[in-house]
């Protein structure tokens, strides 16, 4: 039993309001979603943060349901299972997620991210309208990858990412997402 109040203690340490491992589905992710809602009211969030929050968790579970492949592997415990955190901070707030993918969609996932990071507001603004006036990279499973610019967008910061190896077919994909809290300083100073 000491292994519940070690969990407690990180998830106090990191600052984690919420976190969920195992299957994503649409029930589940509205269950995510209306939880992490009712946190930022209770604590009074700024109504622009929480719609900044709102819309990154939004894509991040869309990205889990409509993405995660199933990991091929009996030592992998959870082989299709994802994770979803988010953590509040006196300043900002961090939503994590990670999940399965096949190694093959490793470099364009990769490649992808790095582009949408090397882009400064304006390049978002304009790759985005891009994507949608040309219908660029329009997936078999209904992502047209605006949900990584979205992000980046709605963020304001670099999304932080990594691609652990689980096997030879598949690794874990992880992002990180920052979402600044207003302090009552003006953020373009």
């Amino acid at each position: 039993m000491k292994y519940i109040y070690e969990l407690h203690k990180t998830m106090v340490t990191r600052n984690l309001i919420l976190v969920y491992e195992g299957e994503f589905t649409q029930e589940i992710t509205k269950s995510v979603l209306a939880m992490a809602e009712r946190n930022m009211d209770a604590i009074g969030e700024d109504s622009s943060v929480k719609r900044k929050v709102f819309n990154v968790m939004v894509e991040c579970l869309q990205n889990i349901v409509k993405h995660s492949d199933e990991a091929e592997d009996n030592n992998y415990a959870n082989r299709n299972a994802a994770v979803f955190m988010i953590g509040k901070q006196e300043d900002k707030y961090i939503i994590t997620s990670g999940n399965p993918v096949s190694n093959d969609k490793v470099a364009i996932l990769q490649g992808k991210l790095e582009y949408i990071n090397s882009l400064d507001k304006e390049g978002l603004k304009d790759y985005y309208k891009d994507i949608i006036k040309n219908n660029k990279g329009l997936s078999p499973k209904g992502g047209a990858g605006l949900g990584f610019v979205d992000m980046a967008r709605k963020s304001g910061q670099k999304l932080q990412f990594d691609f652990e190896p689980i096997n030879d077919n598949i690794s874990f994909f992880s992002l990180k997402t920052i979402i600044k809290r207003s302090t009552g300083k003006e953020d373009n100073e």
